[in-house]
């Protein structure tokens, strides 16, 4: 009953495969440390390999008796996407072919897959539901939606999956040992970290939305609450769940500025910040609408904002 995860070297995967492996489960972890620590996941079979290379993804799971997936592996950042679109294609949706065709030629049947709210682009209304219009408005989400259409019609060929929409996710494990780094990420959370400990200014963009205090409004998401999410989701389909896509969020928006405060809170420190303009494509606000994971995965959220920071300062300011 061994779990394959790929990209589990990484931020989220990391945190998951320790979740499962809390439980006693058997893990297996695919990754090609190009974005991912091995060190994350010691003690944990591990195989160096492209979700591509079909003869690889086979052999592992013929050795380890791989049953299910939890499929992470895949390049995530908005901006490069749009310069470099064929490489996410090719990385994300090409690879994720490649990969379902080899779990369906050793007899895996059962996938969870890390998709993502930038589906929605910007959202005509919040909370966000999953029937909402899919709107990508980058090279990236387009990756994540045709990733999600292909699961959507694999069901003909005999795989069943659950497709997660994150929203914003932040924070560390309890023992401070992982995190999410500042020098492979540009989200919020691990931006204001990075200033609080260099004192390098970060900035904000807009301070001029229709918010009550100017700052855009998000949905952040504890990371190990989005990992019990996917032990879910796989409890799900074993029980013979059908597939669904859901979103995995808090249901509650928090502004830039609030994150920043409870930070200081956090750090007993001030976060040092200049205001710039709105980026181009930022809504002013999305946060999600939970009540299919709750119904459906019997999932929701345990922690809260200020428990998310605390954490990402325990773990920043131990020396990452």
């Amino acid at each position: 009953m061994t779990v394959l995860v790929t990209g589990g070297a990484g931020y989220i995967g990391s945190h998951t495969v320790r979740a499962l492996v809390a439980q006693g489960r058997d893990v297996v972890v695919l990754d090609t440390l190009e974005l991912g620590d091995r060190s994350r996941v010691d003690g944990v079979p591990f195989v160096k390999a492209d979700i591509a290379d079909g003869r690889a993804v086979e052999r592992a799971v013929r050795r380890h008796g791989v049953t299910s997936a939890i499929h992470f592996a895949a390049y995530k950042a908005v901006g490069e996407s749009m310069e470099q679109p064929l490489r996410y294609w090719s990385n994300n949706v090409a690879g994720s072919v490649a990969l379902v065709r080899s779990l369906l030629a050793t007899g895996v049947d059962r996938m969870v897959f890390s998709s993502s709210a930038a589906v929605y682009g910007t959202p005509e209304r919040v909370p966000v539901t999953e029937d909402a219009p899919l709107r990508p408005e980058s090279v990236y989400a387009d990756t994540k939606v045709a990733i999600e259409r292909l699961l959507a019609t694999c069901g003909a060929v005999g795989l069943r999956s659950v497709s997660l929409r994150y929203f914003n996710a932040a924070g560390a494990s309890d023992d401070a040992s992982i995190g999410e780094d500042w020098d492979a990420s540009q989200n919020l959370v691990p931006r204001v970290m990075k200033a609080i400990v260099t004192g390098e200014p970060m900035q904000v963009f807009g301070g001029d939305y229709p918010t009550p205090d100017g700052t855009c409004v998000r949905d952040y998401i504890h990371v190990l609450d989005l990992a019990e999410a996917h032990v879910a989701a796989l409890d799900h389909l074993a029980s013979g769940g059908a597939t669904v896509t859901c979103n995995v969020g808090t249901g509650i928006g928090t502004s830039v500025a609030q994150v920043i405060d409870l930070a200081e809170q956090a750090s007993g420190r001030r976060v040092p910040r200049t205001v710039g303009p709105r980026r181009p494509g930022d809504p002013s606000a999305v946060y999600a609408d939970p009540t299919m994971a709750r119904t459906l995965l019997g999932w929701t959220a345990r922690r809260d904002l200020r428990d998310i920071v605390a954490s990402a300062w325990r773990w920043h300011s131990s020396g990452r």
